[in-house]
């Protein structure tokens, strides 16, 4: 579901920047005031295994469509909305400037479409209420199930809505949410699926690390984190090599409509600006070994489609090699980047 810079207009996507830097202010005030200890390393782990965990896509059988884990509900069960959003736009901006996936113009809508509505919606108004203070496994699983479907359905409307206030794809909004609404419904029941696997482990490891549980002191969480980045590793160094090669749910409901996978990109001042930003930035373009320059594709878009599928048939350069090296390095920076803002957001408080 990353937009790509090709359907959002330079109002809409300075708009939902605007909005994006906002909430992570917010987050970032919240984690300073509360933030425990431990939350620092498990962001850094949860957003490696989110970076690569979307690097995988599943078909959805019976649509010649696939669709990829969104990760805000799972960042938000274990962590917390506000940790959830921060993660979340530092996954979303390690992506888009380093493997061209969703565009530099489009980053504040993808941060709103899949941070702030399962982070500050589905998670505080769907989750907790049916967790109920006391996480166990059969309300954790219904929780994590409704949360993620009714998450994806806002993050999917909210993209028909952001491409149609931008005016430059034609595409009628009826019809593309009534494309957008019911493949996000399926790729929501699996999203809800691997969430509440995710948590029912984090839970019988470590019950008192959720942010439901109030148990306290938080005891080693060695084992839970080094068993995170071992499915991280697995998961962007092994398993993304054979992510499905069919379009994903935007890029699908795009070709219903248009015949194409992709919109042409307006060759405005902002779209041409960010895109020779991108063309700098993104070693390793849609998760593979750089052979041809963004510029130079034939479609020619500003480096991102609707939504970057890992591993296309039809793309010599995505081979498995070079989706394997892009899932490590591309889980080791994410891991970084968190690592090093969520040290500085809680140190902050203290150097001032």
């Amino acid at each position: 579901m990353h937009m790509a810079d090709a359907l959002v207009s330079p109002v809409v996507g300075g708009t939902m920047w605007l909005a994006a830097c906002g909430l992570i202010g917010h987050s970032v005030r919240r984690i300073e005031a509360s933030a425990k200890d431990h939350l620092v390393p498990l962001m850094g782990v949860l957003g490696a295994f989110v970076f690569t965990a979307q690097m995988i896509n599943f078909t959805i059988p019976g649509t010649g469509s696939s669709g990829h884990l969104g990760g805000g509900l799972l960042l938000a069960a274990l962590l917390g909305p506000h940790a959830a959003l921060l993660v979340i736009a530092s996954v979303l901006t390690v992506q888009a400037l380093f493997f061209a996936d969703g565009g530099l113009l489009a980053l504040g809508c993808n941060i709103v479409n899949l941070g702030f509505f399962p982070a500050y919606v589905a998670y505080p108004w769907v989750y907790r209420v049916i967790v109920r203070g006391r996480y166990e496994a059969m309300r954790g699983s219904v929780a994590a199930l409704a949360a993620s479907v009714l998450g994806l359905q806002l993050g999917a409307l909210s993209v028909v809505l952001q491409t149609q206030a931008s005016g430059i794809a034609e595409l009628p909004f009826g019809a593309f949410a009534a494309l957008m609404l019911p493949i996000h419904l399926a790729i929501g029941v699996v999203e809800g699926c691997v969430t509440a696997a995710v948590v029912a482990f984090v839970a019988r490891a470590r019950p008192e690390v959720l942010p439901v549980a109030d148990a306290e002191p938080v005891r080693s969480l060695r084992p839970v984190l080094a068993a995170l980045l071992i499915a991280a590793a697995l998961t962007g160094g092994l398993l993304s090599g054979w992510a499905s090669s069919l379009p994903d749910g935007l890029e699908w409901a795009i070709a219903r409509l248009s015949g194409t996978e992709e919109v042409s990109a307006l060759r405005g001042t902002w779209h041409a600006r960010l895109s020779a930003v991108q063309e700098r930035t993104a070693v390793m373009p849609d998760y593979a070994f750089r052979q041809t320059p963004l510029s130079a594709r034939p479609d020619g878009s500003d480096g991102a489609s609707a939504e970057s599928t890992t591993a296309r048939a039809d793309a010599p350069s995505a081979l498995p090699l070079g989706t394997s090296v892009a899932g490590v390095v591309g889980g080791a920076v994410t891991l970084l980047v968190i690592s090093w803002l969520g040290f500085v957001f809680r140190k902050w408080p203290r150097a001032v």
